[in-house]
């Protein structure tokens, strides 16, 4: 692809990986397996290697997981939690071993092989040896205080154990993974079924929501196990490999994987790799890999880190979890774009301890790519998420009864008609009134990565627009009690608070605002950046493709998705209504058009005093400036912490202004 599309491809990427993040993170609700996750990101690597200049560090390839919620308190690491680069096969581990070597200049390096949990990373803080507090990752900088959660772990140790072996530490981060037995998980979700409740997808969702509970004594009540597999910063005691750091979180008295193996070289990790792989299905909890990591801390500090990985780990993810069904029949959804989307309906088939009926099909082209008919038997993989995928089509088992499908030339809920863009997969409904669209529309806009309308979900949502009391978002302003009052299930109390909520949210944040509106493209991350360049919804809406294709990040594709939306009569009636009813956006705090900052680029390098670095990056990004992870000559400027790395030296020999902590502040203001 020329410059250009790889460009918006890299936009687009952006946006749809730090979604994902979200979901994952944040709301423990996948929406794609860790597979797709993995080829997402590694295809933004990818691109982002071809062009260095655009790696801005806002991309989610320069950060780890993502922004803690705003209902904990947020928790400062006082060491960063990282991320880890992926493999897929032998031959990567291999590249793995090879890369380093060459990187260190040595010719034999030994390994720690640990199983790959798939629970929720968490930091613990001790102070002279008793727990103080505890943290959720978060985006590796900032993560959620869960202390008193973690408390209610039986495993979690309250004080650190004397020992023979090293001495207490002044000061520990201790570093494990929680997570959720198998069969605990099944015990579990048939308990909240019992109870009307929703079950979990997996161990993983479950481990994750289990311990963000604002309630501790929810938390208590569900059966949460805990391994520890790393530290920190320690202060007052000091180790020479990982081995003695397992070995001595052992002595402490924090349970560690008995599986973790020693590896002698790589030959040995990959033997490990490949038993993992065959006892995977026998443990009582789920693995999603092995984690190799280099022994000697002497060498791990050498090879440092890139970006959100360090050079010296590497996660080795088995394939996706495979089973074979059969699809009963094909049918379409149309989402809140009007995109129709084809839907697998197979025989109920367990994968990964979770039973599935339904698979997504993608799109046309994907079906004939594979071949996929009605009636067919297939391969279906989950790898430990909600949506499964048809991976391929078992041709040995065709009978010649099976189907080929075709897609719908009519919308299955309006009847309107389907088009296929150019250049485009999807097809679409073009009826910007089509019933399955509004109600996605108005589910969205209450959402909480748009207006966070709470006791606005999808039932109501749905039941709402069924009763047609609303058509649009905009409708939510004019409902009354006694209009919710009619709706099933909806008393007094809950219709009040409704009310107590729609008005609670008439005074948004702009970019909450833009992303509620779905505008096609338009993700938070696009939202964010309309609202510092346009300040107010109604330069927004006047804007051109000309002025919106100025503002670094806006390519064409999305330029003229704002424009069309807004140029759209219903659209603006819309817009009119949400003015009547008193909905009036937040500004933005500050606009960066007249920043003296606007244009100029950062790059950190350091431990600041002052603030995180992930603060500092926010504030220049706030006025109007970039923020790189690599030195360039374009680089305006490098701001130089305590400790800097090998980036200061790469500003000295490119002539790159350098500024200490002090200038910098003086800079922005601070």
């Amino acid at each position: 692809m020329d410059k250009d599309a790889a460009l918006e491809r890299i936009a687009r990427l952006r946006d749809v990986i730090e979604y994902h993040n979200r979901r994952y993170y944040q709301q423990d609700d996948p929406e794609i397996s860790d597979f797709e996750y993995d080829r997402l990101l590694r295809e933004l690597q990818e691109l982002e290697k071809i062009y260095p200049d655009e790696n801005l560090a806002s991309s989610p390839t320069q950060r780890v997981g993502a922004e803690p919620l705003s209902k904990f308190a947020s928790f400062e690491h006082a060491s960063p939690m990282l991320s880890l680069a992926n493999a897929f096969s032998s031959e990567e581990i291999i590249d793995f071993d090879n890369r380093i070597k060459k990187m260190a200049a040595v010719e034999d390096i030994s390994y720690v092989a640990e199983p790959k949990l798939d629970g929720l990373a968490v930091n613990l803080l001790y102070d002279n040896g008793r727990f103080i507090r505890g943290a959720t990752r978060g985006d590796g900088i900032t993560g959620e205080d869960v202390t008193q959660n973690l408390k209610t772990i039986a495993d979690v140790p309250l004080q650190i154990k004397k020992s023979g072996f090293q001495p207490i530490p002044a000061f520990a981060e201790i570093r494990g993974e929680v997570y959720m037995e198998i069969e605990s998980l099944r015990k579990f979700n048939r308990r909240r079924l019992d109870e009307g409740g929703e079950p979990f997808a997996n161990p993983r969702n479950a481990a994750a929501g289990s311990l963000r509970q604002l309630d501790p004594r929810i938390t208590a009540r569900r059966p949460l196990n805990i391994f520890f597999y790393a530290v920190g910063r320690v202060e007052g005691v000091e180790f020479k490999d990982h081995w003695e750091v397992l070995q001595t979180l052992q002595f402490w008295g924090f349970p560690v994987n008995p599986l973790i193996r020693q590896a002698r070289d790589i030959r040995e990790c990959i033997q490990y790799f490949e038993s993992m792989g065959q006892q995977r299905e026998t443990l009582p909890y789920e693995i999603d890999g092995v984690v190799l990591k280099v022994n000697d801390l002497n060498l791990q500090a050498k090879l440092g880190a890139v970006s959100r990985n360090p050079r010296w780990a590497l996660a080795c993810k088995f394939p996706p979890m495979q089973v074979t069904t059969t699809i009963n029949n094909i049918i379409v959804n149309v989402g809140r774009t009007g995109t129709i989307t084809p839907v697998a309906l197979m025989e109920p088939v367990n994968v990964g301890g979770v039973t599935v009926s339904r698979a997504t099909l993608h799109n046309e082209d994907e079906i004939i790519k594979k071949d996929i008919r009605i009636g067919d038997t297939v391969v279906i993989q989950r790898a430990g998420d909600v949506i499964p995928e048809v991976v391929k089509v078992v041709m040995s088992k065709r009978t010649g009864s099976e189907k080929k499908f075709k897609m719908p030339t009519k919308c299955p809920e309006c009847n309107s008609e389907v088009i296929r863009p150019e250049g485009e997969a999807a097809y679409r409904c073009i009826n910007l009134s089509c019933p399955a669209q509004l109600k996605e529309h108005i589910r969205h806009f209450a959402s909480r990565g748009g207006l966070d309308i709470e006791g606005l979900g999808e039932k109501i949502s749905a039941q709402l627009f069924d009763a047609r009391l609303v058509g649009d978002p905009a409708d939510l302003y004019f409902l009354t009690k006694e209009k919710l009052l009619e709706l099933d299930r909806h008393g007094e109390k809950s219709a009040q608070n409704l009310l107590n909520s729609l008005e609670r949210s008439k005074n948004p944040p702009l970019n909450k605002f833009i992303f509620a509106l779905g505008i096609r493209n338009v993700g938070e991350h696009i939202a964010k950046i309309l609202e510092r360049e346009f300040g107010s919804i109604e330069k927004l809406m006047s804007a051109t493709i000309e002025e919106l294709t100025a503002v670094h990040e806006i390519g064409t594709e999305i330029a003229a998705n704002i424009v069309q939306f807004f140029s759209e009569p219903k659209n603006r009636l819309v817009m009119e209504k949400f003015r009547r009813a008193g909905v009036i956006p937040r500004k933005a705090e500050a606009s960066a058009k007249d920043s003296p900052l606007r244009g100029i680029s950062f790059v950190f390098t350091g431990t600041m005093e002052s603030m995180p670095r992930s603060q500092a990056k926010a504030i220049v990004e706030a006025l109007g400036a970039s923020v790189h992870s690599t030195t360039t000559r374009k680089t305006t400027y490098v701001v130089a912490g305590s400790d800097p790395g090998s980036k200061l030296d790469k500003a000295r020999s490119l002539g790159v202004t350098i500024l200490d902590e002090k200038e910098f502040l003086n800079l922005i203001g601070r």
